[in-house]
């Protein structure tokens, strides 16, 4: 793996090449992309993808890159950079979360970039009906995080994102979570930079993509939505997004983060997760 640093407008971007450049079979390279998750969270994917030339990267905010203010036109930005650096042509793309907001800017801003992008559960909570509430939601794990720290603001995101169907009275006259429920620590550390649970990423997540731009773009682009998450808020936002773009959303195994291989304590189905990509990138 050869790893490397790309000074853009506002930040340093680190990213990481598996495999030669140009790739030996012609076939584009292979581009991971997620946020607020940087490359470590790729790690199961890639290596389960050892005959393609794989690219991940550090967006800017989290892991390695330098911190700054950003907007999913900004993060496309960086990606564009990035693939415009690597030299290959255009590459093909699994966006998970963020990095699902971020390469439909993309496609949207560079649409030469991209030849086939799976867009995994996108997080555009302003898309579906209830985006008013989704909003509300949002906002009360900011505040928690801001009043009470690091483990109730991420009990209030769990809490949020692990519910059912849309967000109605019900769901916010219930009492605060209690971070010790989820193993979390109760205690405030002080610290406010967490990108996930401060405002900071809200851009992201009020995105409404140029569809226009999306569907005149020679790019392939896959919504797709984990079978367990169906009825969560990413899963109603990437059934929402296919709509949107005129598709029906395709079904990966598991669940948001399908893919992983238990390094942040919530085991996906990595091994199925990457046949399923695989099949899908293959689909003519």
């Amino acid at each position: 793996m050869e790893t490397s640093t790309l000074t853009t407008a506002g930040a340093d971007l680190v990213y990481d090449v598996r495999g030669p450049l140009p790739t030996d079979d012609g076939r584009p390279p292979l581009l991971l992309i997620g946020h607020p998750m940087d490359a470590s969270g790729f790690v199961a994917l890639a290596a389960r993808f050892p005959d393609r030339t794989v690219v991940t990267y550090d967006p800017r905010g989290p892991g390695r890159s330098t911190r700054a203010d950003y907007t999913p036109e900004t993060l496309a930005d960086d990606v564009h950079a990035v693939i415009t650096r690597l030299g290959a042509g255009p590459v093909e793309m699994f966006a998970s979360s963020g990095g699902a907001v971020t390469a439909l800017a993309l496609v949207a801003r560079h649409p030469g970039d991209v030849t086939a992008l799976v867009a995994h559960e996108p997080p555009l909570i302003t898309i579906t009906p209830d985006g008013q509430a989704a909003v509300r939601a949002r906002a009360e794990v900011r505040d928690a995080y801001e009043k009470r720290g690091w483990g109730a603001g991420m009990a209030a995101f769990v809490a949020m994102t692990s519910w059912e169907g849309e967000f109605t009275d019900a769901y916010f006259a219930q009492p605060a979570p209690d971070p010790a429920a989820f193993g979390m620590p109760a205690e405030d550390d002080g610290s406010r930079d967490d990108p996930l649970l401060s405002d900071r990423s809200w851009a992201v997540s009020d995105h409404r993509p140029d569809v226009d731009a999306i569907n005149a773009a020679p790019t392939r682009v896959v919504i797709a939505v984990g079978e367990e998450s169906r009825a969560v808020q990413t899963g109603r936002t990437s059934e929402a997004a296919a709509g949107l773009l005129g598709q029906r959303v395709t079904v990966f195994p598991s669940h948001h983060g399908g893919f992983l291989d238990g390094e942040f304590g919530y085991p996906g189905q990595p091994d199925a997760f990457a046949a399923r990509l695989r099949e899908v990138l293959d689909a003519s």
